[in-house]
């Protein structure tokens, strides 16, 4: 099967940005998966597997992150990662 891969942009939307318990949500999701998921701000690209590396992203509100999923489940984790910023990473 040819390996997908999917990029999309997503708006950071939660009143904190991309802070502890986002940077969970996404590792959590990112790990149920076999594919490779990186977020990428400014030039600075790290795994969406690494709680430290979002820690280090500075996914402030309002700012745009490219999400990049490289795999045979990309659609499937770049569906989930998507909600997750669409729901505002479920703190309203």
């Amino acid at each position: 099967m040819a390996e997908i891969e999917i990029i999309k942009n997503f708006k950071v939307m939660n009143e904190y940005g991309i802070h502890a318990r986002p940077a969970a949500l996404l590792v959590k999701a990112a790990g149920k998966y076999s594919c490779d998921i990186f977020i990428e701000k400014d030039g600075n690209k790290v795994s969406c597997k690494s709680i430290l590396g979002l820690m280090t992203i500075e996914g402030f509100p309002g700012s745009i992150m490219q999400v990049s999923a490289l795999g045979e489940d990309a659609q499937d984790a770049m569906a989930e990662i998507e909600e997750l910023f669409v729901n505002k990473f479920y703190e309203d």
